[in-house]
């Protein structure tokens, strides 16, 4: 293992940034793989059976890691609420969201994550927003304004997908928040198989029995985009996002996922031949400048 320096910081483990990179990656294109999947099966159905299949294949990598996958007595409570939020939510509405907005769209709603998980913090744990960080919150907010004020027409079609984008990442930032606020005493791998797997259970039910999906109606492609979905965004980019956070300092990390809506926006314009023009990436470039000032103050 090599280890980048830093004057006046802790060495940074270049295998940690290779990892987050992976886990940015990975969860960036998972954006237009998805709108590209909801040409052929429903949100619920595809997001929730992915997300089970993916818990499955993390409790196999924790248990051959030796780790166990006991819940702490007292801690079902807590682990049902925050995973029912920041998996749950996050699964659900963004599928849906997908359902009216392009993906590169709902790539860059979700970096809104950061602000929803600092406007929470103040009242549930008592940490004050900084006037710099408070600053840079308000202009990130301005770049989502930017992207929305521009896709809403007089008919307001996009409003319902806007309104699913930010109640997951809402969903997101509480789930975050309660965390800190009941912390849970379980090793990072168990504790996300745990989390997906209680999260997405109940989108694959109410997805099954609404949407009632027919497995005819996969092609070929839509049977490879469920398995990238399952192996690579359920599985893989958790085990390297996990990996990473052993590695590398919290706040490197979380400034690293920035990089997800980026490869989003690029990804859905080159994969699904989505328009990238001046106000996506205005959109774009103001959030994430505002929001890694906020991570960072």
């Amino acid at each position: 293992m090599t280890f980048i320096s830093v004057p006046g910081r802790a060495p940074i483990s270049s295998l940690g940034l290779v990892l987050l990179v992976v886990a940015s990656i990975g969860w960036g294109l998972n954006f237009p793989v998805m709108k590209f999947l909801l040409s052929q099966w429903p949100p619920l159905s595809a997001r929730g059976l992915c997300g089970m299949a993916g818990a499955s294949a993390l409790a196999l990598i924790a248990v051959s890691r030796g780790e166990a996958l006991r819940v702490p007595p007292g801690q079902w409570l807590r682990l049902a609420l925050v995973s029912t939020l920041a998996i749950g939510g996050w699964t659900a509405f963004m599928g849906l969201a997908l359902l009216w907005l392009r993906a590169s769209d709902a790539a860059v709603l979700g970096i809104s994550t950061p602000v929803w998980v600092a406007l929470l913090a103040w009242p549930i744990l008592g940490e004050r927003v900084s006037w710099l960080r408070g600053i840079a919150l308000a202009v990130s907010l301005a770049g989502i304004a930017v992207l929305i004020g521009g896709n809403v027409d007089p008919s307001l079609d996009r409003l319902p997908g806007i309104v699913f984008a930010l109640a997951g990442a809402i969903c997101v930032g509480l789930g975050t928040v309660l965390t800190k606020h009941f912390p849970l005493e379980m090793r990072p791998l168990p504790l996300a198989a745990w989390q997906v797997a209680i999260g997405c259970i109940p989108v694959a039910v109410v997805g099954l029995v609404v949407e009632q999906p027919q497995l005819a109606a996969l092609s070929p492609l839509g049977w490879m985009s469920m398995v990238y979905l399952t192996a690579v965004q359920f599985c893989l980019c958790y085990v390297c996002w996990f990996a990473a956070l052993e590695r590398l300092p919290a706040a490197t990390a979380s400034i690293g996922t920035l990089l997800v809506p980026v490869v989003g926006v690029l990804a859905a314009a080159a994969m699904l031949r989505e328009p990238l023009g001046v106000q996506q990436l205005v959109a774009l470039a103001v959030t994430l400048a505002a929001v890694a000032v906020a991570l960072r103050s």
